[in-house]
């Protein structure tokens, strides 16, 4: 019986599940295994009682993104600190380098945002990185609001301009 040779799968975007405040040392460890990562950080000032000084701070706590087939997930799982793979309806939830990109965009693009809406509306983000997503509004701070982005299926924190968020 002839069989036809396997083609191997293409490499898309996961989100993995870390070990609490593990994040950076996950994404480190699977890049020396030459697995590609993504840990997307930012600088943030922090105030403790005798100074203030600027860290990096993951955005997302717990997860941190792998491109890898699915040939490569059993490495990805056997790195310390790699708690499971993110999963939807049943399988590995993929993430679309779309996604991946627009992260990365307002990462490099995003400083200082101010918005004034209630928790629980629906809203549209209309320029900028994030141009074009919708999400809740989950939580507002004096300067921030925490906004659930469906397409991500988990929360990113953002601090949008008013000018710059309208209402679904």
């Amino acid at each position: 019986m002839n069989q036809l040779p396997s083609i191997p799968k293409l490499a898309i975007w996961h989100a993995v599940y870390t070990r609490g405040r593990h994040e950076k040392k996950v994404y480190t460890q699977l890049l020396d295994k030459g697995i590609e990562a993504y840990c997307p950080t930012r600088m943030v000032m922090r105030q403790w009682s005798d100074r203030k000084k600027k860290v990096e701070e993951v955005l997302f706590r717990s997860y941190v993104f792998v491109k890898v087939n699915p040939q490569e997930f059993l490495p990805v799982l056997e790195t310390p600190g790699v708690t499971r793979f993110v999963y939807y309806l049943g399988k590995p939830a993929v993430i679309t380098q779309e996604e991946i990109d627009t992260i990365k965009r307002f990462l490099e693009e995003t400083t200082d945002y101010s918005i004034s809406f209630q928790k629980n509306d629906e809203v549209m983000i209309t320029e900028g990185a994030l141009a074009g997503h919708t999400g809740i509004i989950e939580q507002l701070g004096k300067n921030r609001l925490r906004i659930r982005i469906q397409q991500l299926g988990i929360s990113l924190l953002a601090e949008v301009h008013r000018n710059k968020v309208e209402k679904k």
